[in-house]
């Protein structure tokens, strides 16, 4: 697979970086906690994805980059979770959200001949959905105008599990994610691909805004899905850096409120912002997420036993 990934990389002309795994900024994603260690008497943090990095390359070098490292989260263990990971990232300057998708799409088409996957479907499925669309064919909420107070309502009305410490005075996003897991993503194709584009503009991380057709802001993000499995996560991405170091002070906030530590803020992206982002998309993909869908393995234990791993 990575031998694939490499020469279908190769021949677009798309240049593998590295990047330091170890930095003195943590993630300000209040949902993501880093690894910290500690050199010299000072904490550094173990990285939860080459983003950051990457971008400083991207506004000094203005060139097509991947790469392929491992990624650390302080995470619970589970059947699709482990503490240590292997993803690949990609930014593409001059492409849109949709053509990286594209891109993508192209990628696992290749892996998937490439490993001749046994009992295979003859051609793999792809389908394409706002989050919007999503959201309206499996609860006609519409998540763009919603409220907490009527997704509350709808899991109440409809036999939703209601988790602890979750109600109508939450953030409506808080509520968004848990009817995405519990009740929309249920209903994607399980043996085929999902994406998932157009997220609600509060969702946008590291993504531009925009307005869609109806005049509804919305974020420039997309995820893809393989049955409710998750795998890729990318932004037609935000280059004005006083929004984003905006954004970043937000999500510290947040972090707070919930009872973390706010993280400390990567000033060189800010600079590297500052400087000039090219207009571009990029994407982070799950390796061993992925391999797990080749190969029709259930839990990411046996795949990290096939690479080695002894976490």
């Amino acid at each position: 697979m990575l031998k694939s990934i490499r020469a279908f990389f190769d021949a677009r002309d798309v240049i593998e970086v590295e990047t330091p795994l170890l930095s003195r900024y943590s993630s300000t994603d209040p949902h993501l906690d880093s690894l910290q260690t500690n050199f010299r008497g000072q904490p550094y943090y173990l990285n939860t994805s080459p983003e950051y990095a990457m971008k400083r390359l991207l506004a000094g070098w203005q060139q097509a980059i991947f790469q392929i490292c491992k990624a650390f989260r302080d995470d619970a263990l589970g059947q699709v979770h482990n503490t240590e990971f292997t993803l690949l990232e990609w930014y593409r300057p001059g492409f849109d959200m949709l053509q990286l998708m594209n891109e993508l799409e192209q990628l696992i088409e290749s892996l998937w001949q490439v490993m001749k996957v046994e009992e295979a479907p003859h051609k793999i499925k792809f389908e394409r959905l706002s989050y919007q669309q999503a959201f309206e064919n499996a609860t006609d909420i519409n998540p763009h105008r919603t409220d907490s107070v009527q997704c509350y309502q709808y899991a109440k009305d409809n036999g939703v599990e209601i988790p602890q410490g979750l109600d109508a005075a939450d953030d409506v996003n808080e509520w968004l994610d848990w009817l995405l897991t519990q009740v929309v993503a249920p209903g994607f194709c399980d043996d085929g691909f999902t994406w998932l584009y157009d997220y609600p503009a509060a969702q946008c991380a590291l993504a531009k805004i925009m307005m869609d057709a109806q005049q509804q802001s919305v974020a420039k993000r997309f995820e893809l899905f393989f049955g409710e499995l998750e795998l890729a996560n990318g932004f037609w991405e935000l280059s004005n850096a006083d929004e984003q170091l905006l954004r970043f002070q937000q999500e510290n906030d947040k972090r707070q409120m919930s009872g973390k530590q706010a993280a400390i803020i990567d000033q060189h992206l800010i600079a590297a912002l500052k400087h000039g982002l090219p207009d571009c998309s990029g994407v982070a993909v799950g390796l061993d997420r992925l391999l797990m869908v080749l190969l029709g393995i259930a839990s990411i234990e046996d795949v990290l036993s096939f690479t080695g791993d002894d976490n």
